[in-house]
């Protein structure tokens, strides 16, 4: 599988504490595991986006369905393809 990295801007999720906000993870994690996909780790940030997502996803079509689950919960995604570093090193001895 591939790995993805997601900012998400939370402005528009309606959450009243962080009871809720766990909550809705829980919600878009069911979400992502329907998908075929796995969420590998998530990150509260200070500044202009409020978390990172890393999930590793199938294929481009799969993040595109995972980044509308996300738009349903008033989540803003922008996302990136992630290589690992290994492999980029790889790339550029060729």
């Amino acid at each position: 599988m591939q790995t993805w990295l997601s900012l998400v801007d939370a402005d528009g999720a309606e959450f009243q504490d962080l009871q809720e906000l766990a909550s809705l993870w829980g919600d878009i994690n069911l979400e992502v595991e329907e998908l075929d996909a796995e969420i590998i780790d998530t990150y509260a940030l200070l500044g202009r986006f409020d978390f990172l997502l890393v999930f590793e996803a199938p294929d481009r079509d799969t993040v595109f369905e995972l980044s509308l689950a996300a738009e349903r919960h008033g989540l803003d995604m922008t996302t990136m393809e992630g290589v690992p570093i290994e492999h980029f090193g790889h790339l550029i001895d060729e």
